[in-house]
């Protein structure tokens, strides 16, 4: 499979603070990719790099196809109309204009809204229209969720598997580790500017180890542990607990998330 991204020793400072550090970075042909930090990590300079909207200081960057953006903010007028945005957008972009995008998004209410009257989350579905108005083979989203009732973010999740179905490369940023683990087939973790991981979420578990939380209920209440060698700890623990003749009324056992394993790469807990 060719690779949508290469991004390979890029390097951007601003002053005498050096932000990205020499990264090396690849987005597989029809992947949904996630790009996580943590704030002042770099993530925001690197697409930013990537989209074309920043300069950076050293390195290569090389993007094979059309790109489209869906940013968290868009400078449109407050009287505009979402079919008038989307008339002038199309215009931009020498294509036909049209509301069957807002249509597919479930948007086509906002048609004669004015941009100032939309909610949160009406913006986000004709922001991710306008991105989507090229028929791009790339396309970056900025928390594309992020204002959304639960059948908003539903709805939109299924349009961003639509668009992989379609072949197109989906380059997410989102602080929603539950969002990313569910979408993303493949994803990357800064650290201080540098890559400290880049691969799926099967492969960033095998790195961290199988963490397991387990949750035992008595009759004095609920207690909680940790542990990467799930048979030996329960053993001990249900050892522990016959040996203080303490009843237990329930067991849970679950194997850690997303936001574990990038809290102990990110942030080293």
């Amino acid at each position: 499979m060719t690779n949508a991204i290469e991004v390979n020793g890029l390097r951007k400072s601003y002053g005498a603070k050096e932000v990205l550090k020499g990264i090396d970075l690849c987005v597989r042909r029809g992947d949904i990719f996630a790009l996580l930090g943590v704030n002042g990590a770099g993530k925001t300079t690197t697409l930013e790099c990537i989209e074309g909207l920043r300069k950076y200081d050293g390195g290569s960057i090389s993007v094979n196809g059309s790109i489209g953006i869906q940013l968290q903010s868009a400078a449109l007028p407050a009287h505009i109309k979402g079919m008038e945005a989307v008339r002038l957008f199309s215009k931009w972009n020498r294509t036909n204009a049209d509301a069957s995008m807002l249509a597919a998004l479930g948007a086509d209410s906002i048609a004669n809204l004015q941009y100032q009257e939309m909610s949160t989350g009406q913006k986000r579905r004709l922001h991710l229209a306008l991105a989507l108005i090229r028929d791009p083979d790339i396309v970056f989203l900025d928390e594309p969720t992020a204002g959304l009732d639960v059948e908003g973010r539903i709805s939109l999740h299924e349009y961003i598997r639509t668009l992989k179905g379609q072949g197109k490369t989906i380059i997410l940023a989102s602080h929603d580790m539950a969002e990313v683990e569910s979408l993303c087939d493949s994803i990357a973790i800064l650290k201080d500017g540098e890559i400290a991981f880049q691969g799926t979420v099967m492969e960033l578990t095998e790195k961290i180890g199988k963490h397991y939380n387990i949750h035992i209920q008595t009759d004095k209440g609920t207690e909680h542990y940790e542990s990467d060698d799930i048979g030996n700890s329960l053993l001990a623990i249900l050892k522990h607990y016959q040996e203080k003749n303490t009843m237990i009324q329930d067991i849970q056992v679950n194997r850690g998330s997303l936001e574990q394993h990038f809290l102990k790469i990110a942030k080293g807990e």
